[in-house]
């Protein structure tokens, strides 16, 4: 099984925009994604910080990708 990389909220953002989701909606400091046939997405973007594991990995799931899907759209 491969790693969960330290990634920031944005950088999350940004790699699955390039997997076909678009922001339909932003709350506070959270981003909600959408991609057609597929959930909604909703990423925490809290300025610098990293996203803790658990949460990458929910995220992850909720998006309906792989780590290593993840990893390359980085």
């Amino acid at each position: 099984m491969t790693r969960l990389p330290r990634v920031t909220g944005k950088e999350v953002v940004s790699a699955l925009k390039r997997a076909g989701f678009i922001v339909i909606n932003i709350e506070g400091s959270h981003h909600h994604l959408y991609r057609s046939g597929s959930r909604l997405v909703t990423v925490p973007v809290h300025s610098k910080d990293t996203i803790p594991p658990k949460t990458l990995k929910s995220v992850i799931e909720q998006a309906g990708l792989t780590v290593d899907e993840l990893i390359d759209l980085l």
